[in-house]
């Protein structure tokens, strides 16, 4: 299939599953739904507007400013689209508003400035507008077994760069300095974008999200170790803790509870089940062992084109797990002040169970 046939069915395939959602179309921004479309990755995102806009029975049509047309016109997907350059001084909204239904309500997609929404609403007024993860959240979270694969490259990448940074030295160096080890072995194993490379020792292990800083790893620290990026235009996200020297007795029964935890979620992937379900698994293992409160974030999170989409593992999602869905299993457990414990591996749901796209081991390391 050449380049124009995959966009153009994948736009069609969009088209589609907007109809059955009751949406008279959809309106794309420069951002990662843009490029998964048509092909078209902006040079560089400005405030001048550039839109895809995919609508029942016509041919997708992409608006761009005339100076970046000819990019545009390069784009993998291009033959599938009209393609039309608007210059400084004219009214691109009122050119896509004249394409819209005024009573109808579109999905915009989320990366979408306000400043071109409220454009959007002045010039097209009648109209409804809807975020695309909340109006389509299925649209990009069903992959295709060339999309799973190369989330699976991905994942082999980032596996084989925690399998070189735990042979490295942690004690006596920042936090900082290996997360630059991080961010060095994912581009030598692939990766063309380092999303985040979180090293958090000892009491910051406790945040999820702390960002790597000048604390001296010390022995006797546990160290989370969460990272990821793109590998051809695909995410990896994974999550390890290592303890610098033998840890202790308590420390031991933590990560073995959340390893616990993160196994009996892997074991209620399937389809049919409900994204709550995987997320309610985890909690429960947590739960009971009487580390509840200290479980503070989702089990998981979906990716693809971005390390952070849908669908999401979290009370409330009712979204049943179909083959195809990729996301992170990653429960965790923080004790304030203390350390902190977090095991993450991406997973794609089969047509059976589920398969992990990350295989480093996850009994806990120990590391000098």
């Amino acid at each position: 299939m050449s380049d124009v046939d995959f966009y153009a069915a994948r736009m069609e395939r969009a088209v589609l599953a907007a109809t059955e959602a009751g949406l008279a179309g959809l309106i794309i921004s420069p951002g990662p739904d843009l490029g998964w479309l048509c092909g078209y990755r902006v040079p560089a995102v400005t405030e001048r507007l550039t839109a895809l806009l995919l609508l029942p029975g016509r041919k997708p049509l992409l608006v761009v400013p005339r100076l970046e047309q000819p990019d545009a016109q390069h784009s993998p997907g291009a033959g599938a689209l009209t393609i039309t350059g608007w210059a400084d001084g004219e009214d691109p909204y009122a050119t896509l508003a004249g394409h819209l239904d005024p009573s109808g309500r579109y999905g915009v997609s989320d990366a979408t400035w306000a400043l071109h929404l409220l454009a959007f609403q002045r010039t097209a007024p009648g109209a409804g507008f809807g975020a695309l993860t909340e109006v389509l959240p299925m649209l990009r979270a069903v992959k295709d077994a060339h999309e799973v694969e190369l989330l699976a490259a991905a994942g082999a990448a980032a596996d084989a760069t925690y399998e070189t940074v735990v042979d490295l030295r942690f004690a006596g160096r920042r936090e900082s300095e290996v997360a630059a080890d991080l961010a060095r072995l994912l581009r030598e194993h692939g990766h063309s974008q380092v999303d985040f490379t979180i090293v958090g020792s000892g009491p910051n292990g406790a945040n999820p999200h702390h960002e790597a800083g000048d604390r001296v790893i010390e022995d006797g620290d546990m160290v989370v170790l969460d990272f990821g990026g793109l590998k051809d235009g695909y995410g990896s996200d994974t999550t390890r803790t290592v303890h610098v020297g033998e840890p202790t007795a308590e420390e031991r029964k933590v990560h073995d509870l959340v390893r616990e935890a993160q196994q009996a979620a892997f074991e209620a992937v399937r389809p049919g089940v409900a994204c709550q379900d995987v997320d309610r698994v985890a909690r429960q293992v947590i739960r009971r062992a009487g580390y509840g409160e200290y479980f503070i974030h989702r089990t998981g999170h979906g990716i693809g084109v971005t390390t952070h989409e849908p669908p999401y593992m979290v009370e409330g999602e009712h979204l049943p797990l179909v083959p195809g869905m990729c996301f992170s299993i990653e429960p965790g457990i923080y004790l304030p002040g203390r350390f902190g414990v977090r095991i993450e591996d991406i997973v794609v749901c089969t047509e059976t169970a589920a398969r992990r796209l990350n295989n480093t081991a996850r009994e806990l390391r120990v590391v000098s």
